[in-house]
């Protein structure tokens, strides 16, 4: 029996994550969650004023949806912070490891963590476990710290305890490993020239070591062309996302794009083709950032591409089962948080600057001792 035109408009828009702009609910924003009925939506600073605007405009997003959200956000600390305005700068993950303290890695995880639910996130985009070589130092800066995989599995796993600890889900990235990237996949496509057995011994032990830990993965635009033998970013790899992280991997948890707005990936294919392709290859959830013009491209391309083609949609219904069962099993989807009062907001700065204050004397202890056995 055909799906119907309606059900496959479900079906497409629950393997979106859109963004947006504005700082408030307006009626051609609300217009379109109800027709796109998306997974979830993700937030950037250009979308948030203070923690009860924040607040308002999830609490409103959510309302013009039939199911419960993911609502997201990346937030890293350092350079990728988000509520810098609401709460103060978070310390980057290389500023945490600096310390030396598991305790600290986990406590990064969890003041972000509640920070994050308190204004209605039960997403993170976040940690990175890009491995910091040489060849990325410019492009990375504060978000990778170590070379060695096992370093970054101890920080990583501290964190995302920490941010379960708050209920808000975490996400690796950005899979396949972005340390010998040179290039921005925000403006182009990185070409990154390693051997899979490299890879594997090396960018991938994460992924591979913290496989039942990871609820989602989210995948970069880079290029390695030693190991797929084309031109096209990972993240429409069917070698990297089927092959690689489902089966060779053995990977069970949600896999994202990273944002397809991104050039990194509009240079291999437009925004709709790149909806699709990313769902053919094995994703789950297409990230579409900033463009209400984008988003409604990505979402008519996947519903064509359901009509025409029955694998494709079978595929397609795949993924939008992962993401329904996933969201029945979270406790975080399941809790409802009240509107932050400014007495709470104004505790969560205090602790985090207390924090940052403790991660950067615990790493200049750790400098001084280092120094000392050298």
């Amino acid at each position: 029996m055909p799906a119907s035109s309606h059900s496959i408009r479900a079906l497409a828009g629950q393997l979106l994550i859109i963004g947006f702009d504005g700082v408030e609910l307006s009626p051609q924003l609300a217009s379109l969650l109800r027709r796109v009925q998306p997974a979830g939506v993700i937030l950037f600073a250009r979308n948030i004023v203070n923690a009860q605007q924040t607040y308002q405009l999830l609490k409103g997003c959510q309302a013009s949806v039939e199911h419960r959200l993911f609502t997201s956000v990346d937030l890293e600390g350092g350079r990728v912070d988000r509520f810098r305005s609401v709460t103060g700068p978070a310390p980057s993950a290389a500023d945490v490891f600096a310390t030396r303290d598991p305790k600290l890695y986990r406590k990064h995880g969890e003041i972000i963590g509640r920070i994050c639910c308190t204004l209605g996130f039960n997403v993170d985009f976040a940690p990175v476990l890009d491995l910091a070589f040489e060849a990325s130092r410019k492009v990375m800066i504060s978000r990778a710290f170590s070379t060695d995989p096992l370093e970054v599995i101890a920080y990583a796993r501290a964190f995302l305890t920490g941010l379960d600890s708050a209920k808000v889900i975490g996400a690796g990235k950005h899979f396949p490993g972005l340390g010998e990237g040179n290039l921005d996949s925000h403006l182009d496509v990185p070409v990154i020239r390693k051997s899979f057995k490299q890879l594997w011994d090396e960018d991938l032990v994460p992924y591979r070591e913290m496989k039942r830990e990871l609820p989602m993965v989210l995948i970069n635009h880079a290029n390695y062309p030693d190991v797929t033998r084309d031109q096209l970013p990972a993240s429409l790899s069917k070698k990297w996302i089927t092959e690689v992280l489902r089966r060779k991997i053995g990977y069970r948890g949600l896999i994202v794009s990273d944002d397809l707005e991104m050039g990194g990936v509009l240079k291999a294919a437009p925004i709709g083709g790149a909806a699709v392709e990313f769902v053919r290859a094995g994703g789950d959830l297409c990230l579409v950032c900033h463009q209400q013009e984008n988003v409604e491209r990505a979402f008519e391309a996947l519903v064509r591409e359901s009509e025409r083609d029955p694998r494709f949609r079978r595929r397609a219904a795949e993924s939008a089962k992962r993401i329904s069962s996933f969201k029945k099993k979270s406790s975080a989807l399941k809790s409802r948080v009240p509107s932050p009062a400014p007495e709470k907001i104004s505790r969560l700065s205090t602790q985090l600057w207390e924090f940052s204050e403790r991660v950067r004397y615990s790493a200049l202890s750790s400098a001084a001792a280092a120094g000392r056995k050298s």
